[in-house]
């Protein structure tokens, strides 16, 4: 089972909270997020795209560096693990994002990757006049489907002649190809995204759901697993969780409470009303996780809270799902957790007992 990090590429990490540690995103704190994760043996990391935060009192997400520029730099610092950029579909052109991948293959042969993001918050997209109405929601996934296609034609093909409804391409040229395949990850959470996700990605994030529930997320990914059948294609399951932990589960609880207890309810409320918007979207959406108010400190994504041995434990569950080929955490504390979790929760887990010995 492959595991990888969602690195910080904003400030504050994955909490929305006054309580929780606080720190601005930087080239520097992701150099030593990602060399960690390749020295204790991760397979990958992922840098989300963000252009407007939440504010509030922590100013949530309101500093973000850019995706792919951040993943260029990692690239020429690293030598093993796994790089995942994430392009906001709405805002860049396939044809250049196919040339990027490019490029930052040739930095990293074989190592790169692309997260799909059709976008859910119009406020990202409506302060640069993006925002093509609330009717986006309803065609997201056939317009990334033309998006993929198009990419996928210049690597494998060298040119595009696709002639689409969202986009027409007319003899089209890239070269180089990128060196290796540039693999595909997707993070549809309702049955539209689901099938995007079997017929054109590599994987898809799956949210972990509430709290020290590390297999609460087993019926989404069932529903992936059964969309992959009907496509015929080898797609598998990353999912998603954050890991709060410490010397014992006590220890780790009261960090949780702390966290929650000083949720920044000025940024919730503007994730909470952005989130609110898709009245298309149903309850397995990405927006509506997000909507929900238990949890949403952390986006309600599956947060595993304890021990060291309890953690392990707990991620091992996780991966005993079928379909499940890889684990993405989000910690706390990144450079602290990223050193708990080499050291003190890796060496427990019997799903990555192969790493251990490998190295």
């Amino acid at each position: 089972m492959d595991m990888g990090v969602f690195i910080p590429i904003a400030n504050n990490g994955w909490l929305i909270s006054e309580g929780s540690p606080q720190y601005m995103a930087s080239f520097d704190l992701n150099k030593q997020v990602v060399q960690k994760a390749e020295s204790y043996g991760l397979e990958f990391a992922l840098s989300m795209v963000k252009f407007r935060g939440f504010g509030g009192k922590t100013e949530f997400w309101d500093h973000a560096l850019e995706s792919f520029t951040l993943m260029a730099g990692l690239a020429a610092v690293t030598s093993e693990i796994k790089l995942f950029a994430s392009t906001a579909i709405l805002t860049l052109p396939p044809a250049i994002v196919a040339r990027m991948a490019s490029t930052i293959s040739s930095i990293a042969p074989g190592r790169f990757g692309i997260n799909i993001v059709t976008g859910w918050a119009e406020g990202e997209y409506s302060q640069m006049g993006l925002w093509p109405g609330n009717e986006w929601f309803g065609y997201r996934y056939d317009y990334a489907t033309e998006y993929v296609s198009v990419m996928k034609d210049l690597w494998e093909n060298g040119s595009s002649d696709l002639k689409g409804e969202h986009f027409t391409m007319t003899d089209c040229k890239l070269s180089p190809a990128p060196e290796g395949k540039v693999e595909i990850v997707a993070a549809g959470q309702s049955a539209k995204g689901m099938k995007f996700a079997a017929d054109y990605a590599d994987y898809n994030f799956i949210l972990g759901a509430g709290i020290n529930t590390p297999t609460a997320f087993a019926p989404n990914v069932a529903q992936l697993v059964e969309a992959a059948k009907v496509s015929g294609r080898d797609v598998g399951a990353y999912v998603l969780f954050m890991v709060i932990a410490d010397e014992t589960d006590e220890a780790a609880m009261a960090k949780w409470h702390k966290y929650h207890d000083m949720a920044d309810m000025g940024a919730l409320k503007w994730l909470i009303d952005q989130s609110n918007m898709d009245q298309s979207a149903d309850g397995t959406s990405t927006a509506k996780h997000m909507a929900v108010p238990e949890g949403a400190v952390n986006f309600n994504m599956g947060t595993l809270v304890g021990s060291y041995a309890t953690v392990a434990r707990m991620l091992d569950e996780a991966a005993e799902i079928e379909g499940v080929k890889g684990i993405m955490l989000t910690f706390d504390d990144f450079l602290l957790g990223m050193d708990a979790f080499g050291q003190k929760i890796q060496p427990l887990m019997d799903s990555r007992s192969h790493k251990l010995k490998a190295a």
